[in-house]
């Protein structure tokens, strides 16, 4: 039996890549958005599978929704929002709005998938998407970055707390070519980018192939890990 990868946020970015490769490598696909937007309808569409929808920041919405799935072997947390401001400009709804997305959030979709993974055949495995900016920040990123740190660890944790039922890892990429990219695009973040080692940013699919195997039975022996992939960035910033 196919396995089936439940993947939150997976209308567009590095979600909709990832649902994509996995449905090309066999797996079964569990889609979600927070509202019913074309790019959910159509990736849906495109892959035969099915989508659920809810808020990640509302506790019951996320409850009610999961209560309807009765098969998850692997939970790709792609969930994340990003406020582009200097320390100082940060009001405290911004600081709330991303630690309830990218850390409540994900915390919350975790509490309630673990009972599905538990009934698992295989190996249940959660895979949190995280960011480089979690290893080092940057300015005008810091409560995101901070988030993504605060996603590392819960990563760890989690790992720790889970073992040796279900594997927890993270993948933290560097600049990738999505919508959250196109947004924040300055003159200083096309500088840092002119330092990444291989002299461009990844593509979408190249963070998805690392995710897949780490949802994969090849990763076998891996847990408690956050995996950077940043086309040799952060060795500039060590």
């Amino acid at each position: 039996m196919s396995q089936t990868i439940f993947i939150v946020g997976s209308s567009k970015g590095i979600g909709a890549s990832l649902a994509r490769l996995a449905k090309k490598n066999g797996y079964n696909i569990i889609l979600h958005g927070k509202s019913l937007s074309k790019n959910l309808t159509k990736i849906s569409k495109e892959l035969n599978s099915k989508y659920i929808i809810f808020d990640v920041t509302n506790e019951v919405e996320t409850r009610l929704a999961l209560k309807k799935l009765k098969k998850i072997d692997v939970l790709v947390n792609s969930i994340g929002i990003n406020i582009s401001k200097s320390f100082l400009k940060l009001s405290n709804a911004n600081w709330q709005s991303i630690y309830e997305s990218n850390i409540f959030g994900v915390a919350r979709v975790i509490k309630h998938v673990i009972p599905i993974l538990k009934k698992s055949l295989s190996m249940p495995k959660i895979i949190n998407i995280a960011s480089v900016k979690g290893t080092y920040s940057a300015v005008g990123h810091v409560a995101y970055a901070s988030s993504k740190a605060a996603l590392i660890n819960l990563t760890t944790g989690l790992a720790k707390e889970l073992a040796p039922d279900i594997m927890v890892n993270s993948i933290s990429p560097g600049f990738t070519n999505t919508d959250m990219t196109k947004k924040t695009w300055s003159k200083r973040i096309k500088k840092q980018v002119d330092t990444i080692l291989l002299k461009r940013i990844a593509k979408t699919e190249e963070i998805a192939n690392v995710i897949l195997f780490f949802c994969s039975d090849k990763c076998s022996y891996i847990t408690g890990q956050n995996i950077i992939v940043d086309g040799g960035f952060g060795i500039k910033h060590e």
